[in-house]
């Protein structure tokens, strides 16, 4: 077996030959070498089939996240030129008009299966693109990062190696498509003839879901963002002690790495930017105080730690951290000044060819010869394991006609508990709408980097030298926003106790009947102890898109609902019971009434 999702599964065979038939379609559409393809196709069997048949094509991929507003997706799909894209009929209407050609993998299957299931010839070579993925832009722009089939074999190739996979594993995806680890988690077991079992959106976002999923797929190994592990301890989540532990995309906390330990699992930390494709350092993580160190480069890697003058610094001395080796892409997608300026010629290099990438990180080696992560040198943060410039959400806000001037930054309310908030100057000293504002950046922006909360300032403070100052910016507790709706204090014993739930949650009182838990800076990690507190209250099983979706009264009334119909259910359920009893008593002569 190759790959599964839900009930329906594929072995290497089957997998091969479709993914064939589809290059040979996609061939006569015009698709060989340096093509991009756009991939728009839920979690699904065809998203691997078309991975895979873009690439025996001879093309590269390009990963598109269906829930991405369709500004944004029209975006990538122009700025990369994209000639053609998969998809499934039901997500046509997201696409621009003038996309090229559209494959839809279901209404198009009578054709792609009429094709030869033999490999195509696609005379592509380690310098050839595989695929480019978007991350976002401090100038307002996201931009693609290229990446060739020889880095990606070399990720791939050195991951099999360690922290190692085999035929007998079966990894558990979960990651997006659009993020690169996402393209490991796919391919990797193929690699090796193991399998691969695909998470749907809703387990990979649900920690009790995606703890059921784990137990029933027999994972041996799965790869997430330390945000997902979190959720999966406050979903009680027993842990695995036969289970490879992959975690990475963001700085993994000494006391997460001691509980993912205390499992009996073995556990990785990995550390790579999207440009040094997917992952460039790999740590296994023993038990211990302090940091936990991203560790050493993968296989044919070069990871340096230089100065301002570029040149290499002693054991425990900060630096920047620079990256090297078989695994750098090729560079920025028609952006020849940001590649220049990124990717540089490597000043230890054996000859002049030889280049790096700068991360913006800042690391420092340790005296066992691993590398300890400490922090960014530029506006670029991680949250929840997602890569954003904040310079790309102020060029949106900036956009807005009632905005004057808008800095985004990062702010913590708690243990594990990062939000990102706004501080706005109106334009001419006019109010601003926060609704508005909010509505307007989600046309244009991922979930995920919307702001929880705006705040408006008269002004903006300065450092002496005139530029923004960061650390002035006042701390704020977080606030609601009345002006669309006003507030209606809960009427109900469920919404007096729900409010109360997201009040300590959220850290902010005056939260009404018609808010809504993630437009007050609710997140993934705070849904789930939402629907823990719930269903330890009520009995109910609530899923974290009930949350995105309803406001506290919605949810409030579908709590009663569902707290009524187990009631009025437990009377006929037991007369059942009883009447089982009795007949398998009398027919059968067996079984003890009480």
């Amino acid at each position: 077996m190759a790959v599964e999702f839900g009930e329906a599964r594929l072995t290497h065979r089957e997998l091969d030959r479709r993914a064939n038939r589809l290059a040979h379609h996609l061939k006569k559409l015009g698709v060989r070498s340096e093509v991009l393809v756009g991939v728009n196709l839920e979690r699904s069997l065809d998203m691997v089939v078309g991975m895979l048949g873009v690439m025996k094509a001879g093309g590269a991929y390009l990963p598109l996240d269906p829930a991405c507003p369709a500004e944004r997706l029209e975006f990538m799909l122009r700025d990369a030129h994209v000639r053609v894209v998969l998809t499934h009929s039901n997500l046509c209407e997201a696409l621009p008009d003038n996309v090229g050609h559209v494959v839809c993998m279901d209404i198009d299957s009578r054709d792609i299966g009429n094709e030869s299931d033999a490999n195509p010839s696609s005379m592509v070579g380690a310098e050839n693109l595989a695929y480019v993925i978007y991350t976002s832009g401090s100038t307002g722009r996201p931009k693609g990062v290229q990446v060739t089939h020889c880095a990606l074999a070399n990720c791939l190739r050195s991951f099999a190696e360690e922290p190692g996979i085999s035929e007998g594993d079966t990894l558990l995806a979960v990651t997006t498509l659009s993020f690169d680890i996402a393209s490991l988690e796919l391919l990797l077991p193929l690699t090796v003839g193991a399998r691969v079992v695909i998470a749907s959106r809703e387990e990979a976002s649900d920690g009790a879901g995606l703890a059921v999923r784990l137990a029933t797929s027999r994972a041996t190994i799965m790869q997430a963002t330390p945000a997902t592990w979190r959720m999966l301890f406050q979903a009680e989540w027993q842990g695995d002690s036969g289970l490879k532990i992959l975690c990475g995309g963001d700085a993994l906390p000494r006391d997460l790495a001691d509980g993912l330990l205390a499992t009996g699992a073995m556990v990785w930390n990995l550390y790579g930017p999207t440009e040094t494709t997917i992952w460039s350092a790999i740590q296994r993580v023993e038990p211990g105080e302090g940091p936990v160190p991203i560790g050493r480069p993968i296989a044919n890697t070069r990871m340096h730690i230089l100065d301002a003058n570029l040149q290499p610094v002693p054991v425990g001395v900060s630096g920047h951290i620079y990256i090297g080796g078989d695994g750098l892409a090729r560079g920025y997608l028609g952006r020849p000044e940001l590649t220049e300026e990124r990717f540089i010629s490597d000043p230890l290099g054996a000859d002049s060819a030889s280049r790096l990438y700068m991360t913006g990180d800042l690391g420092k080696y340790l005296a066992d010869g691993s590398i300890q992560y400490l922090g960014r040198t530029d506006n670029q943060v991680k949250l929840r394991g997602f890569r954003i410039e904040l310079g790309e959400i102020e060029s949106v806000l900036g956009q807005d006609a009632s905005v004057g001037e808008a800095v985004v930054c990062i702010r913590e309310y708690g243990p594990e508990d990062q939000r990102l908030v706004a501080y706005v100057v109106p334009a001419d000293g006019s109010a601003f709408s926060e609704s508005e504002l909010r509505d307007n950046l989600r046309r244009k922006l991922p979930d995920y980097m919307v702001p929880s909360a705006f705040v408006m300032l008269d002004s903006l403070p300065l450092t002496p030298n005139g530029k923004v100052d960061r650390k002035a910016l006042p701390a704020i507790a977080p606030i609601r926003d009345e002006s669309a709706t006003g507030l209606v204090e809960p009427r109900t014993p469920t919404e007096r106790f729900i409010a109360e739930v997201w009040q300590e949650l959220l850290g902010m009182g005056g939260i009404g009947v018609y808010d809504n838990f993630f437009d007050l800076g609710g997140h993934s990690l705070l849904s789930m102890q939402v629907i823990a507190r719930l269903d330890k209250r009520f009995g109910v099983d609530l899923k974290p898109r009930e949350l995105v979706f309803q406001t506290l009264g919605q949810l409030a009334s579908s709590c009663d609902e569902r707290t009524r119909g187990e009631r009025q259910s437990e009377g006929p359920a037991l007369v059942r019971r009883l009447m089982g009893a009795v007949r398998a008593t009398v027919l059968g002569g067996r079984g003890n009434v009480r």
